[in-house]
Protein backbone atom coordinates (compact mmCIF):
# COMPACT_ATOMS: atom_id res chain seq x y z
CA UNK A 1 0.00 0.00 0.00
CA UNK A 2 2.81 2.17 1.30
CA UNK A 3 4.67 1.63 -2.38
CA UNK A 4 1.42 2.52 -4.25
CA UNK A 5 1.15 5.71 -2.68
CA UNK A 6 4.20 6.61 -3.11
CA UNK A 7 3.98 5.64 -6.75
CA UNK A 8 0.82 7.75 -7.40
CA UNK A 9 2.51 10.79 -5.60
CA UNK A 10 5.47 11.23 -7.28
CA UNK A 11 4.56 12.51 -10.82
CA UNK A 12 2.09 15.04 -8.91
CA UNK A 13 4.77 16.13 -6.36
CA UNK A 14 7.05 16.91 -9.50
CA UNK A 15 3.85 18.93 -10.92
CA UNK A 16 3.62 20.80 -8.01
CA UNK A 17 7.03 22.04 -8.56
CA UNK A 18 5.85 23.15 -11.92
CA UNK A 19 3.04 24.78 -9.94
CA UNK A 20 5.82 26.64 -7.48
CA UNK A 21 7.58 27.53 -10.71
CA UNK A 22 4.61 29.49 -12.08
CA UNK A 23 3.71 31.47 -9.53
CA UNK A 24 6.94 32.76 -8.18
CA UNK A 25 7.43 33.56 -12.31
CA UNK A 26 4.56 35.67 -11.83
CA UNK A 27 5.87 37.77 -8.94
CA UNK A 28 9.35 38.54 -10.95
CA UNK A 29 7.85 39.32 -13.48
CA UNK A 30 5.35 42.06 -12.13
CA UNK A 31 7.99 43.03 -9.97
CA UNK A 32 10.18 43.60 -13.49
CA UNK A 33 12.50 40.86 -12.68
CA UNK A 34 12.24 38.95 -16.56
CA UNK A 35 15.43 37.04 -16.54
CA UNK A 36 13.96 35.53 -13.34
CA UNK A 37 10.02 35.04 -14.64
CA UNK A 38 11.70 33.40 -17.85
CA UNK A 39 14.47 31.24 -15.55
CA UNK A 40 11.18 30.14 -13.56
CA UNK A 41 8.85 29.44 -16.30
CA UNK A 42 11.67 27.29 -18.35
CA UNK A 43 12.50 25.51 -14.97
CA UNK A 44 8.05 24.42 -14.86
CA UNK A 45 9.08 23.57 -18.46
CA UNK A 46 11.76 21.03 -17.42
CA UNK A 47 9.20 20.02 -14.13
CA UNK A 48 6.42 19.33 -16.88
CA UNK A 49 8.44 17.23 -18.65
CA UNK A 50 9.70 15.19 -16.07
CA UNK A 51 6.27 14.66 -14.18
CA UNK A 52 4.87 13.21 -17.57
CA UNK A 53 8.10 10.76 -17.43
CA UNK A 54 7.99 9.31 -14.59
CA UNK A 55 3.92 9.01 -14.42
CA UNK A 56 5.24 6.75 -17.72
CA UNK A 57 8.30 5.49 -15.96
CA UNK A 58 6.26 4.50 -12.85
CA UNK A 59 2.80 4.22 -14.35
CA UNK A 60 1.85 6.12 -11.69
CA UNK A 61 -1.55 7.46 -13.87
CA UNK A 62 -4.26 9.06 -12.25
CA UNK A 63 -7.32 11.42 -12.84
CA UNK A 64 -6.00 13.50 -10.11
CA UNK A 65 -2.40 13.69 -11.48
CA UNK A 66 -4.01 14.84 -14.74
CA UNK A 67 -5.96 17.59 -13.46
CA UNK A 68 -2.96 18.56 -11.57
CA UNK A 69 -1.02 19.01 -14.31
CA UNK A 70 -3.57 21.27 -16.23
CA UNK A 71 -3.98 22.91 -13.22
CA UNK A 72 -0.05 24.04 -12.95
CA UNK A 73 0.09 24.54 -16.34
CA UNK A 74 -2.89 26.97 -16.29
CA UNK A 75 -0.23 28.80 -14.09
CA UNK A 76 3.27 27.92 -15.42
CA UNK A 77 2.13 28.34 -19.41
CA UNK A 78 -1.16 30.28 -19.46
CA UNK A 79 -0.56 33.35 -16.75
CA UNK A 80 3.08 34.02 -16.65
CA UNK A 81 3.69 34.46 -20.70
CA UNK A 82 0.67 36.64 -20.40
CA UNK A 83 1.95 39.04 -17.71
CA UNK A 84 5.21 38.68 -19.02
CA UNK A 85 3.89 40.12 -22.20
CA UNK A 86 1.38 42.60 -20.79
CA UNK A 87 4.91 44.54 -18.76
CA UNK A 88 6.48 44.39 -22.70
CA UNK A 89 3.55 46.61 -24.45
CA UNK A 90 2.76 48.94 -21.06
CA UNK A 91 6.56 49.79 -21.47
CA UNK A 92 5.54 50.47 -25.25
CA UNK A 93 2.08 52.19 -24.91
CA UNK A 94 1.88 55.73 -24.03
CA UNK A 95 -1.51 56.02 -23.09
CA UNK A 96 -4.27 53.45 -21.56
CA UNK A 97 -7.30 55.36 -23.50
CA UNK A 98 -9.48 54.02 -26.02
CA UNK A 99 -8.03 51.18 -28.43
CA UNK A 100 -4.57 51.32 -26.60
CA UNK A 101 -6.38 49.79 -23.13
CA UNK A 102 -7.49 46.94 -26.03
CA UNK A 103 -3.74 46.56 -26.60
CA UNK A 104 -2.60 46.36 -23.31
CA UNK A 105 -4.80 43.81 -22.15
CA UNK A 106 -4.63 41.58 -25.52
CA UNK A 107 -2.03 39.33 -23.77
CA UNK A 108 -4.66 37.30 -21.60
CA UNK A 109 -6.21 36.38 -24.51
CA UNK A 110 -3.42 33.84 -24.69
CA UNK A 111 -3.97 32.92 -20.89
CA UNK A 112 -7.84 32.02 -22.30
CA UNK A 113 -7.13 29.96 -25.27
CA UNK A 114 -4.21 28.36 -23.05
CA UNK A 115 -7.10 27.54 -20.53
CA UNK A 116 -9.46 26.30 -23.85
CA UNK A 117 -6.47 24.03 -24.92
CA UNK A 118 -6.06 22.62 -21.52
CA UNK A 119 -9.64 21.99 -21.35
CA UNK A 120 -9.68 20.15 -24.71
CA UNK A 121 -6.63 18.18 -23.89
CA UNK A 122 -8.15 16.62 -21.09
CA UNK A 123 -11.54 15.65 -22.99
CA UNK A 124 -9.60 14.57 -26.15
CA UNK A 125 -8.51 10.60 -26.45
CA UNK A 126 -6.67 11.79 -29.79
CA UNK A 127 -3.77 13.22 -27.92
CA UNK A 128 -2.02 10.29 -26.17
CA UNK A 129 0.94 9.78 -28.38
CA UNK A 130 0.81 13.30 -30.01
CA UNK A 131 -0.79 16.85 -29.49
CA UNK A 132 -3.95 18.47 -31.46
CA UNK A 133 -2.44 21.81 -31.37
CA UNK A 134 -0.14 23.70 -30.15
CA UNK A 135 0.93 22.61 -26.99
CA UNK A 136 0.68 25.49 -23.96
CA UNK A 137 4.61 25.23 -22.71
CA UNK A 138 5.86 25.48 -26.85
CA UNK A 139 3.54 29.01 -26.95
CA UNK A 140 4.27 30.36 -23.18
CA UNK A 141 8.34 29.90 -24.31
CA UNK A 142 8.00 31.33 -27.13
CA UNK A 143 6.01 34.62 -25.99
CA UNK A 144 8.68 34.81 -23.32
CA UNK A 145 11.46 34.47 -25.71
CA UNK A 146 9.47 37.00 -27.76
CA UNK A 147 9.44 39.15 -24.03
CA UNK A 148 13.20 38.88 -24.61
CA UNK A 149 13.69 40.43 -27.83
CA UNK A 150 11.21 43.38 -27.00
CA UNK A 151 13.80 44.23 -24.18
CA UNK A 152 16.47 44.97 -26.60
CA UNK A 153 14.57 45.50 -29.63
CA UNK A 154 10.54 46.42 -29.47
CA UNK A 155 8.83 44.77 -32.28
CA UNK A 156 5.64 46.56 -31.82
CA UNK A 157 2.39 46.71 -30.90
CA UNK A 158 0.35 46.01 -33.70
CA UNK A 159 3.34 43.05 -34.17
CA UNK A 160 2.55 41.78 -31.08
CA UNK A 161 -1.14 41.43 -31.34
CA UNK A 162 -0.99 39.73 -34.71
CA UNK A 163 1.12 37.18 -32.81
CA UNK A 164 -1.17 36.96 -29.85
CA UNK A 165 -4.08 36.62 -32.59
CA UNK A 166 -2.58 33.85 -34.91
CA UNK A 167 -1.09 31.67 -31.61
CA UNK A 168 -4.15 31.73 -30.33
CA UNK A 169 -5.60 29.95 -32.58
CA UNK A 170 -2.82 27.61 -32.91
CA UNK A 171 -3.80 26.49 -29.15
CA UNK A 172 -6.77 25.28 -30.52
CA UNK A 173 -6.59 24.57 -34.10
CA UNK A 174 -6.69 20.85 -35.24
CA UNK A 175 -2.86 20.42 -36.67
CA UNK A 176 -1.25 17.66 -35.38
CA UNK A 177 2.30 18.63 -33.86
CA UNK A 178 4.48 15.70 -32.36
CA UNK A 179 5.54 15.15 -29.03
CA UNK A 180 8.57 14.12 -27.61
CA UNK A 181 6.72 10.60 -25.67
CA UNK A 182 9.01 8.21 -26.33
CA UNK A 183 7.21 4.63 -26.48
CA UNK A 184 9.58 2.97 -28.83
CA UNK A 185 13.16 2.38 -29.36
CA UNK A 186 13.12 2.46 -33.51
CA UNK A 187 14.44 5.90 -34.30
CA UNK A 188 12.83 6.17 -37.61
CA UNK A 189 9.79 6.52 -35.88
CA UNK A 190 10.97 9.98 -34.31
CA UNK A 191 12.82 11.05 -37.45
CA UNK A 192 10.98 14.55 -37.33
CA UNK A 193 11.84 14.88 -33.73
CA UNK A 194 15.62 14.32 -34.37
CA UNK A 195 15.44 16.83 -36.92
CA UNK A 196 14.17 19.08 -34.72
CA UNK A 197 16.12 18.99 -32.52
CA UNK A 198 19.51 18.73 -34.36
CA UNK A 199 18.13 22.59 -36.61
CA UNK A 200 16.94 23.80 -32.60
CA UNK A 201 20.70 23.04 -31.66
CA UNK A 202 22.31 24.87 -34.44
CA UNK A 203 19.48 28.02 -33.98
CA UNK A 204 20.52 28.03 -30.10
CA UNK A 205 24.11 28.24 -31.03
CA UNK A 206 23.81 31.25 -33.60
CA UNK A 207 21.92 33.51 -30.46
CA UNK A 208 23.88 35.48 -27.99
CA UNK A 209 24.56 33.99 -24.82
CA UNK A 210 24.21 36.62 -22.48
CA UNK A 211 21.40 37.93 -19.94
CA UNK A 212 17.52 37.67 -20.96
CA UNK A 213 18.64 37.30 -24.80
CA UNK A 214 19.67 33.74 -24.32
CA UNK A 215 15.85 33.41 -24.25
CA UNK A 216 15.58 35.17 -27.43
CA UNK A 217 16.48 31.48 -29.14
CA UNK A 218 13.02 30.48 -28.48
CA UNK A 219 11.40 32.25 -30.91
CA UNK A 220 12.72 30.46 -34.24
CA UNK A 221 12.79 27.33 -32.27
CA UNK A 222 9.37 27.30 -31.42
CA UNK A 223 8.48 28.71 -35.22
CA UNK A 224 10.44 25.93 -36.56
CA UNK A 225 8.63 23.78 -34.42
CA UNK A 226 5.43 24.75 -35.85
CA UNK A 227 6.31 25.08 -39.57
CA UNK A 228 7.24 21.28 -39.05
CA UNK A 229 4.25 20.02 -38.33
CA UNK A 230 1.89 22.32 -40.43
CA UNK A 231 4.52 20.86 -43.44
CA UNK A 232 3.66 17.57 -42.86
CA UNK A 233 -0.34 17.66 -41.72
CA UNK A 234 -0.32 19.74 -45.33
CA UNK A 235 1.29 17.44 -46.87
CA UNK A 236 -0.60 14.38 -45.19
CA UNK A 237 -3.91 15.93 -46.51
CA UNK A 238 -2.52 16.38 -49.83
CA UNK A 239 -1.64 12.64 -50.42
CA UNK A 240 -4.91 11.65 -48.40
CA UNK A 241 -6.57 13.98 -51.32
CA UNK A 242 -4.80 12.02 -54.32
CA UNK A 243 -6.19 8.77 -52.62
CA UNK A 244 -9.58 9.96 -52.23
CA UNK A 245 -9.61 10.92 -56.03
CA UNK A 246 -7.70 7.39 -57.27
Amino acid sequence: MANKIRLFTAPNVITCFNLLCGCVGIVFAFEGFTLGAMVCMLAAAVFDFLDGFAARLLKAYSPVGVQLDSLADMVSFGTLPAVMLYNAICGMVETTEGAYMLLVFSPFLLTVFSALRLAKFNVDDRQTDAFVGLPTPANALFFASISAICADKPLGVWTLLALILLFSFLLVCEIPMFSFKIKDVLPEKYSLQLAFLLLSGVMALLCPLYSVSVFAAFAPVITLYILLNVVKWVWKMNNKKKIFKQ
